[in-house]
Formats: structure tokens, sequence, C-alpha cells
């Protein structure tokens, strides 16, 4: 097997390569959000010889199961399951996605207050480290307190991401495990800091209150900020990008950009010095497609074949959405008062692709599934396999466009 390499160590030498001219990569994080996804990555980073980095949010993936139904260790247990299926032997990074207070969607349902989300996202850290998590991005920019329209004070984001890497280092030296990566910050417009001045604040006031208890062994690999892209918005900036990289290069840290679902051009990201981009609801819509795919085929064997009944695949995952409600924390504010029926059909249809990932495992969802992939029996082998075929040729997409085929053969190279 490869060694692990740490990925503050990996950031390190991806500096050291953009500094004298030699590579410029972009590490790919993928959001384990279904069983054909994590699949498909790990079967990418066989095919590509290159490492794979996993971001589950506790939403997906947690101690209750999330909406994938796997504990932290249960996705690490199936993603090395991957790893024997496709022979792979080199680095994966299991990672955990937006930890921090309310960042759960059941801490607000269940109105949790400040002390009780955070023991919350102390359990799950202490899980998540015991199970084996490469990565931690710590993200303490949402305090449920204060009035919606007032972001998190900045001076008050750096104290509670330093009392959360220092638990999870506490956590990690009694369990005596080998160091793990963290990543800081947050893209999202609520939390203040995709203001570059804001951002300047909290990388300051981090790495002396990290230097002050004596942390900075700990300092993150990656730090989660602006660069252009969010959730309606697909355009990356170079320029916003290339800022991020200047602040943190020097401190041994790269840009963590999410939201690089669609982006118009991926080819930029390691041209501007972003070391790593998430990539997530993409995956899900491809898996969807893929589905609609599946469910033609299937309506034109039904022609022939009146014996057999429909699976009503596509009519069940989006009954199962509306009735999820996970839809409406993606509303714009002027479709809140929207019902979902109410709504224009392409925003319908995106709601959908991007909602599909909470209901896969649903009893309902999964029965109509195993139909339509029995239906298909007489056509294909394996339905299943045609799916994770068309998440890999999208996720290639990316492995290409960041430079990432072959890494590790450049990886063994003596400097």
């Amino acid at each position: 097997m490869i060694p692990l390499m740490n990925l503050r160590a990996l950031v390190r030498k991806m500096i050291y390569w953009r500094e004298s001219g030699k590579y410029r990569v972009t590490l790919l994080s993928v959001c384990p959000n279904s069983s054909a996804v994590l699949e498909a990555a790990v079967r990418c980073a066989s095919l590509h010889n290159t490492p794979m980095l996993f971001a589950a949010s506790l939403n997906a993936v947690d101690r209750d199961g999330g909406y994938t139904t796997w504990s932290p260790s249960d996705f690490v247990y199936q993603m090395y399951n991957f790893a024997h299926k496709y022979t792979w032997r080199g680095p994966l990074y299991p990672g955990l996605d937006h930890c921090g207070p309310w960042l759960k969607d059941s801490h607000i349902t269940e109105n949790l207050g400040y002390d009780q989300a955070m023991q919350e996202v102390k359990l799950s850290l202490s899980a998540c480290i015991q199970a084996g998590y490469q990565l931690i991005h710590i993200d303490t920019t949402i305090d449920r307190r204060l009035p919606p329209s007032q972001t998190m004070p900045v001076e008050r984001v750096a104290p509670r991401t330093i009392e959360l890497i220092r638990y999870a280092e506490e956590v990690r030296n009694r369990l005596t495990l080998s160091p793990v990566a963290y990543a800081a910050g947050s893209e999202e417009l609520h939390s203040g800091l995709v203001n570059f001045n804001n951002f300047q604040i909290f990388l300051s006031n981090l790495r002396s209150g990290m230097a002050s208890m004596k942390l900075l062994e700990a300092w993150p690999a990656f730090f989660v900020a602006d660069v252009g892209t969010s959730l309606i918005n697909a355009f990356f900036s170079p320029a916003s990008a290339n800022r991020v990289y200047t602040a943190t290069a020097p401190t041994g840290a790269l840009a963590n950009g999410h939201y690089t679902d669609w982006v118009d051009d991926p080819t930029l990201y390691p041209q501007a010095g972003v070391g790593c981009a998430t990539l997530g609801p993409e995956l899900t819509a491809e898996e969807v497609h893929a589905l609609q795919a599946l469910c033609e085929h299937e309506t034109e064997l039904l022609s022939g074949h009146p014996q057999l009944s429909p699976s009503n695949f596509l009519e069940t995952l989006e009954q199962a959405v509306i009735a999820s409600q996970c839809w409406k924390k993606w509303l714009a504010p002027e479709e809140k008062d929207k019902a979902f029926a109410d709504l224009e059909l392409f925003r319908q249809g995106r709601l959908i692709e991007s909602g599909a990932r909470y209901v896969w495992t649903e009893p309902g969802v999964k029965a109509a599934r195993k139909k339509l992939y029995e239906n298909l029996g007489s056509l294909m082998t394996d339905p299943q396999s045609y799916v994770v075929d068309r998440l890999v040729r999208l996720i290639e997409k990316y492995i290409a466009a960041f430079n990432l085929h072959d890494l590790l053969a450049r990886l063994e190279e003596i400097e």
C-alpha cells in the first residue's frame, strides 16, 4: 500500500511545485452523497493513480446515519470496500465538511442552543476521528442567536474554530492516532468571510490564537474561502482565488473552493493556485440524469412487454423529495412563500436533482430503483454499473482539468 501522506505535507509540496514552476495541481474532494458516487470516486482514483479526498457533511454522514444511513465508521468501511473492489491501494482521504454548530439541519429543527449544538458537534468530531477521517473542516461562522440579517462578528470566529481544533487534537492524542489535517473558514455569504478584509482578520486571529495555545502543529492545510462561486453562481474568479493563495500560501495552506459544481472552466483552478475543490450537487444531478436515461429504456421495454409492471421510479423520487421538505432550504428569497408546484418547472427540476441525495435511501425510493433494475435485467447485466460509469465520466472531467492524472507518480519523484 502506498503510504498515506499527511495532507499538510502534500499541500506544502503543491506550494513548492507552483513556486518552482514545476506543476500546478488542484486536489479533488468529492461529497460521498450516495453509494454510487463513492464507488465512482474510488474507481477514478484507481484508474488515474491519484489521491482522492471526500467531504462528508453531518447531514450526509453522522452518528445517526444521516441521509446516507452511514455512520462515520460505516462510510470509511464502504470506502475501503470499493478500494478492494478496484484493487486500489493508494491514498484515500475521508473528511468531514462544515463541522460547526447549527450546520446540521437537525440542530435547527430541534432548536438546539449554542452549548447543545457544540456538544453535538464535539461528539460527531470524536466519531469521525475515531473512524479514521483525515481532513476536518471546522466552520464556526453561524450563530442562530443573532438576527437573520447579521453576520457573525469576525472576532468570534477564530476562538470558536480554535476550540474545536483543540478538542479534536485532544481526542486524536488520547486515541494515539496519526495527525489529521484541518480546513477552516467558509465560502458562504452569511459567514462574513467572503469580505477579504474580514478573511485576513480571521487568518491573523487564528494564527495568533493557535500560537498562544501551542496548536500551530495543527495549522489548517486548507482555508475555505471566496473563490467567486456560490450556491447560485458557477463563475469562478481567478483573481479572488489568487488573492486567497497569496494570503495563505506563506502559512503553508491553500484555498479549498466549495461550489465547484457546474463551474464553466475548471482548468482555471490550478492556474489560480486553488489547492482543493469540492464537488457535490453536480454528482447528484448526474446520478438523477443516469436514472432518467434508464427510465427511458424501461418505457421502451414495457411497450413490448405488457406483463411487466412499471417501476414509477421518477414519480416516486419526486414525491419523496417534495415530502422531505429539504428543497425549502435552497429557495431564493422570492420563492420562500411558494408551494413546490408553484415554482417554475426549471426550478422544480433543479430542486429534485439537488434533493435526491436526501432520499436515495428512503424505502420507497429504494424499492422503485430495485424494480427499475429488475425490469431492465433483460437489457443489461448491471444497471447500477451504468450509473457509476456516468459518474466516473463526470469526475474524470475534473481530474483532467485539475492535472491529477498519475499524480502519485509525480509525488514519488525525487526532488
